[in-house]
């Protein structure tokens, strides 16, 4: 567990606005259309439950993973035939070295101002998570993300045709009743469904490529400088889409919608495409 994970604002706002969503879909929307003791209503209540449980199981262990803490005892081994790849400092061509934990950074390992740590294959620090996004934690985090996306277009779907067969009864009292709560639901799902689908749009897009968020921008920035000399810029850590993505969410098909990690190894050496 990370020392850094506690309670924050953030995360109080994230698992409010999952309360809200679960309880108003289940029984406001669900209970509206079908009615709770009806079988399609029973069988929506359980698929939702089951997203609904999936997507805080996910985002419980992004929160509470420690996303990769560098050993206090690493030390590069440039002589290493199975790890001949070495990242330098961008000027002085020195082993990248970290001034504030006072040891050397892995590859793909950056140091979080905010944690005040090196976090080894760090992505970015999210807010609500409260906690670094890294090699161990990346997983769950994308997979919290992706239930997430499905929970909110499965609740607007289930909100629209709640309101259409509300609206069809013509029962006025009904529909008053629930207005607020129709409201609030349309204002926190839609904008909430279309940033959540961006995020998620570009973590696969990351995947797919073996990159980091802090590795993309260097890549743009180390793409310019190369273009500019003459040169080629090239990401070594792209072995092919498929193999990437396996390399994030397991060799098994099967343990994809899970948190489970146990495939992503130490996080001091990675494979390579030279």
């Amino acid at each position: 567990m990370s020392p850094n994970c506690k309670f924050s604002l953030p995360v109080f706002v994230v698992a409010s606005a999952i309360t809200y969503i679960y309880f108003s879909t289940v029984f406001i929307f669900i209970d509206m259309w079908f009615g709770l003791t009806t079988s399609p209503g029973i069988l929506n209540a359980i698929a939702f439950t089951a997203v609904a449980f999936m997507c805080v199981l996910n985002y419980v262990v992004a929160i509470l993973t420690d996303p990769g803490r560098v050993p206090a005892t690493f030390m590069p081994d440039i002589e290493d035939s199975q790890s001949p790849i070495h990242e330098i400092k961008r000027k002085g061509g020195d082993l990248r070295y970290c001034q504030k934990c006072a040891h050397y950074k892995p590859a793909r390992a950056h140091h979080c101002r905010v944690c005040r740590r090196c976090v080894l294959r760090m992505d970015h620090h999210c807010i609500w998570i409260n906690n670094c996004v890294g090699h161990a934690n990346y997983k769950a985090f994308f997979i919290f993300v992706l239930y997430a996306v499905l929970g909110c277009i499965y609740s607007l779907v289930l909100l629209v045709g709640s309101i259409y067969n509300d609206a069809e009864k013509d029962e006025e009292q009904s529909r008053g009743s629930f207005r607020n709560a129709y409201v609030i639901s349309g204002l926190l799902l839609v904008p909430l469904s279309v940033a959540l689908m961006v995020l998620l749009g570009w973590h696969i897009y990351l995947i797919l490529q073996n990159k980091t968020t802090i590795e993309y921008h260097e890549g743009v920035r180390a793409l310019y400088l190369a273009e500019k000399g003459g040169n080629v810029s090239k990401n070594f850590y792209d072995l092919g889409a498929y193999e990437n993505l396996t390399s994030v969410l397991g060799p098994s098909i099967f343990s994809w919608v899970c948190p489970t990690s146990k495939h992503i190894g130490s996080g001091l050496r990675f494979p390579y495409n030279l």
